[in-house]
């Protein structure tokens, strides 16, 4: 049972799509080809460092409104696919137990798949958000640009191996992403957030329970399939090349934040007042994740 799912096909007039757009086929469904892909995120590039040279000698945009609009829609959807996931996963996991909703071919349901080509179409929007940081000359960072290229391409990868597991990574995202776009949808309005330190910690323990997840799951098809005298609850469904690269990419992310958070939150004040001084970047602001 689905009850939000089914509300909504049965109560909200959605158009009838054709089976490539609920179903992800390669080649055919929208961004599921390596050149698509890379071109996009190539354009992105492009247009982000295009936009910044143009704003050099211009004042910064504030674009409050839209800029609050495009934040409350990504919190918004975000809490909706969240819930749309875990009414489908917890079922999984009631009847089949916790191993089976994470490494079962039977994980991958024909729901979750749509949920997950939702989510990664969302992050092609999410993109936007390196845009207003341009327009509004606003220093872009390294982990910024890298992490939400890059989570594009991840959420690619995990689509085209079919890994179960996807959920686990994709649900404590959306989690996150509910009170991160909230965050910057009320203090771009001029509130007062208490706890944006707490926001960049919840985004760095994301991506331990990532780790411990993606791991155990490729050391378990691993075992199964090629070391059969290691302990291990059976294979794990997905291609190597995406375990591989999720485990790989995760490892990345969870580096680059620790040392934002040790950058950010652990400097003495009289550091603190010398890193904002020097790059206009307000101490303390939590990354947007991706």
């Amino acid at each position: 049972m689905a009850p939000l799912a089914d509300f909504i096909l049965a109560h909200v007039p959605l158009p009838s799509l054709p089976h490539h757009l609920t179903h992800y086929v390669r080649g055919q469904t929208p961004l599921s080809t390596q050149t698509s892909v890379f071109s996009a995120l190539v354009t992105y590039l492009a247009t982000v460092f295009s936009i910044r040279k143009y704003m050099k000698d211009k004042a910064p945009m504030k674009l409050t409104t839209l800029f609050q609009l495009h934040n409350i829609i990504l919190s918004a959807g975000s809490g909706l696919l969240l819930a749309l996931m875990v009414e489908e996963v917890v079922p999984l996991w009631w009847k089949h137990g916790m191993f089976y909703a994470m490494c079962s071919d039977g994980a991958w349901t024909s729901r979750l798949e749509f949920y997950y080509m939702i989510n990664y179409y969302i992050k092609y929007v999410e993109l936007l958000d390196t845009a207003f940081l341009a327009v509004k000359k606003k220093p872009l960072a390294f982990l910024h640009v890298f992490h939400h290229s890059a989570t594009a391409l991840l959420c690619y990868c995990q689509l085209n191996g079919k890994t179960s597991i996807s959920w686990i990574p994709i649900t404590l995202n959306l989690t996150v992403h509910v009170l991160m776009y909230y965050y910057y949808y009320a203090t771009a309005g001029g509130a007062k957030i208490w706890w944006k330190k707490y926001l960049t910690t919840m985004q760095i323990l994301q991506f331990v329970i990532d780790l411990f997840a993606v791991y155990f799951g490729t050391y378990s098809y691993y075992a199964a399939n090629y070391f059969h005298k290691l302990p291990h609850l059976g294979t794990c469904a997905g291609t190597e090349g995406a375990a591989v690269f999720g485990c790989a990419l995760l490892t990345s992310y969870l580096g680059l934040f620790i040392n934002f958070y040790i950058q950010t939150y652990n400097k003495k004040p009289v550091h603190k007042k010398a890193v904002a001084n020097g790059n206009g970047v307000p101490n303390g602001k939590a990354h947007k994740s991706d």
